[in-house]
């Protein structure tokens, strides 16, 4: 026993060494160190951490104090990169696999974790059924599977995807690798299942309350939702963002706000990579006060000052809205998560239920139109990838964008394709001759000689892994037009001096199974009825905490995620509407009753009333306003109370 103790603080001292040398932090947030010690005990943990918890330190911190590398698994491929720039920023080895990389770029990678010593290399989930994958990662001395985003292995989650099921055939290969799976938001149902699904030797839950006491969750009914906005920014002080579901409305909410003094911006998934990074930076500095924005906007976001979050469209499901909500007052300062309602709302939100769930007909309708679209043959397809422009894929079909997004989403669900949102993928080279053939090439080709050390000054890794290259940079340093760089680029490729991927921002569409014909595309009625079911019930849950006038909006939320035995919150629009007692309601008629029995003895001083009689110490002092302005008790200059 004294032995694993002696152990386990030893392994204490190191993490927090890694911790204050790599991150620069000197003390852990809640729970990090307890999710880091079970995982060093080689346990499998199901961590539940709300949103900006500082979920990544709970699984890189402990695989910096292994030899060997870590997995992880994610369908964010903007949070995947960014989390990679992140750790090669720190000087450590990191890799990342996601759709949009070539399979030569694919073998690379995996081969530079196999033999490079890195120590993190991340993964979207559908690339863990590849017989390449499978085969290298037999090859890694693999020390932890991370799983982030864990909800989506369950079915009774919000966001199942089919592609999360390979992580348990993984544990096949790797059979004494422990996983940690991250989540910030999960039922208990979802909890149990998430563990069950990933194999887990023993059930092991860590989780954090997920009581935000400095965020105040406010509902405003109204029917003029852009007048309330309006009111609202402008008696909040400090930065927001405001959430839509529309495109159109985040222009045309950023532009009202502007023409009322507020300095506001959009960001939607349709913006071009380069101007959605501008905004998002530029609101992070505080160049302007407002961000509006669709659920493109925020993963991955920590910005600490935000004081509030509104919502002027009511989103599909609690797990959503608590998430996007979560992103206000991560400094802990006082902040309010602000929904702004109306009855239209409620039937708005049932007619979504039929636009995402559109009918097997029409899914099979879209999916045939989907492999006429990229022109691919039946039974050909499987495991390609094809870039998808969905603009001129409705246009071609005349396809409402809502029900195609929503088949294809069923299609994803069904496990035969992958859609991966646009994002921005740079432009990688890597040199295919070798540093002598290279140098008889320069020697021949004297045009290319400055060009080539030109490439070879600007970055490092250039023979052994693909690079990341900017051109417009390459022109600056040059001298040379942008063409020009281009030019050289392309020649160097059509003489095999260099693999050449030029940039790309487009949606990317992974065929996970050969297309079928429309008679051999099973979709299970089964599945896709309890589907739509769980959709109805969290659309359900949502219009009640948005309809509510008497529970807590914090004791609903908790309550939806199994927190159930918590005291109201005090601060929410409910609970201050309780305190705010009318006069003549039952409520007040008791107070005045006990404040005028307890005065008719004598003058009392406030402080001494308000412990005498039993509630709330708020509206006791409300009462007694209301009874010294209506001249039933006076006040002293002593400042004792009296009857009159």
């Amino acid at each position: 026993m004294a032995k694993l103790q002696k152990k386990s603080l030893a392994d204490g001292a190191e993490i927090r060494a890694i911790l204050s040398a790599i991150w620069g932090y000197s003390e852990f947030r809640p729970l990090q160190e307890e999710i880091i010690n079970s995982v060093m005990e080689g346990k499998d943990t199901l961590a539940l951490m709300p949103t900006g918890g500082g979920k990544s330190i709970t699984f890189q911190v402990p695989s910096m104090a292994r030899e060997g590398i870590c997995i992880v698994v994610t369908p964010l491929i903007a949070l995947m990169k960014d989390q990679v720039d992140q750790l090669v920023k720190r000087k450590i080895k990191a890799a990342a696999i996601h759709s949009g990389m070539t399979r030569n770029e694919i073998i690379i990678t995996l081969d530079n974790c196999v033999f490079g010593g890195f120590k993190f290399l991340y993964v979207s989930p559908e690339r863990l059924k590849t017989d390449l994958f499978r085969a290298r990662i037999r090859d890694m001395n693999v020390n932890l599977i991370a799983v982030d985003e864990a909800h989506c292995i369950s079915q009774w989650g919000y966001d199942f995807r089919p592609s999360y099921l390979e992580i348990r055939s993984i544990r096949e290969v790797l059979e004494e690798v422990p996983i940690l799976a991250l989540t910030a938001t999960a039922t208990p149902e979802v909890a149990s299942d998430i563990q069950k699904q990933l194999g887990f030797r023993n059930e092991n839950l860590l989780s954090m309350s997920f009581d935000r006491p400095n965020l105040a969750y406010v509902v405003r009914a109204t029917e003029n939702k852009n007048r309330e906005l309006i009111r609202i920014v402008g008696n909040i002080a400090g930065c927001g963002i405001i959430y839509t579901r529309s495109r159109k409305k985040c222009r045309e909410l950023s532009r009202l706000l502007i023409e009322k003094g507020v300095s506001a911006a959009y960001y939607h998934a349709g913006m071009k990579q380069d101007e959605r990074d501008r905004q998002q930076q530029e609101w992070i500095t505080d160049r302007f006060r407002v961000m509006v924005a669709t659920n493109a906007f925020g993963m991955g976001i920590d910005k600490p000052d935000v004081r509030f979050v509104m919502h002027v469209d009511l989103p599909d499901t609690p797990e959503a809205y608590f998430q996007e909500a979560g992103r206000a007052g991560r400094d802990g300062q006082k902040s309010w998560s602000i929904l702004l309602f109306s009855k239209t709302d409620i039937r708005v939100a049932e007619q979504r239920i039929e636009v995402n769930f559109p009918g097997i007909p029409k899914i099979r309708q879209v999916y045939a139109a989907l492999g006429n679209f990229l022109q691919i043959p039946l039974g050909s397809g499987k495991g390609q990838q094809y870039d998808f422009e969905f603009g001129d894929f409705l246009h071609k079909y005349k396809l409402n964008s809502m029900v195609a997004h929503s088949s294809i989403t069923i299609l994803a669900r069904e496990g035969y394709i992958v859609l991966t949102e646009a994002f921005n993928n740079p432009s990688r080279i890597m040199f295919r001759a070798g540093r002598d053939d290279l140098y008889g090439f320069q020697v021949k080709n004297e045009e290319f000689d400055a060009f080539i050390k030109l490439l070879l000054r600007s970055y490092t890794g250039l023979f052994s892994t693909y690079v990341r290259i900017d051109e417009s940079l390459l022109a600056r340093r040059s001298g040379l037009p942008p063409l020009k760089v281009y030019d050289f680029l392309k020649s160097l490729v059509s003489r095999q001096i260099i693999h050449y991927i030029p940039r790309k921002n487009i949606p990317v569409i992974t065929f996970l199974e050969e297309r079928l014909d429309d008679d051999n595309l099973l979709i299970s009625p089964e599945r896709y009825r309890f589907r739509k079911e769980r959709y109805e019930k969290r659309i359900g849950e949502m219009i009640r905490f948005a309809s509510s006038e008497s529970i807590c909006r914090n004791q609903f939320l908790l309550g939806y995620f199994g927190q159930i035995k918590v005291p109201r919150c005090g601060r929410c629009d409910v609970c201050l509407d309780k305190k705010e007692l009318k006069p003549g309601s039952p409520e007040f008629t008791e107070l005045k009753s006990a404040i005028l029995d307890l005065l008719v003895g004598g003058g009392k001083e406030l402080e001494s009333m308000v412990d005498s009689i039993p509630g709330d110490p708020q509206q006791i002092i409300q009462v007694l306003e209301y009874l010294i302005e209506s001249g039933v008790l006076i006040r002293g200059a002593d400042l004792r109370i009296a009857l009159k």
